[in-house]
């Protein structure tokens, strides 16, 4: 999505929660993080907050009142819907958030076997580097 605009950018800063699929633990995260490093060939700094801190993601804080606001009365009967709401959000100072369908299908249950951890070209940081790290193309 922000290929366009940022097209001489070499890293992408992720910002995540610390639970979930993109949990700082989940091996299937980091293992496909590294394909799209590959594919891409840029590396992905990723920084997770602390366990019960989401709070914190400014982001989401920021934007996500916004798309209530704007989805309110709404019947969110389709996934269409809900992204097309959130795709109309404009905040009053000229913030637009844009999203899209992914339409892909994802096995569910997928396990990663530690032969392939072997292969991720992680560097983690000085501080924490559980939850902050960056993965590199290979």
């Amino acid at each position: 999505m922000g290929k366009s605009e940022y097209k001489n950018s070499e890293e992408i800063l992720i910002t995540a929660d610390c639970g979930g699929s993109n949990g700082y633990r989940v091996k299937l995260w980091k293992y496909e993080l590294q394909n799209l490093a590959n594919e891409l060939k840029m590396s992905f700094s990723v920084c997770h907050f602390p366990p019960g801190t989401s709070k914190w993601n400014k982001i989401e804080h920021r934007m996500f009142s916004y798309i209530t606001k704007n989805w309110r009365g709404k019947p969110l009967e389709t996934r269409e819907t809900v992204v097309q709401l959130i795709s109309n959000t404009i905040t009053k100072t000229g913030l637009k958030i844009k999203a899209i369908l992914d339409e892909n299908e994802y096995k569910k249950g997928r396990k990663i076997d530690n032969k392939f951890m072997e292969q991720i070209n992680i560097e983690k940081n000085e501080f924490h580097g559980e939850w902050n790290y960056k993965i590199k193309p290979n």
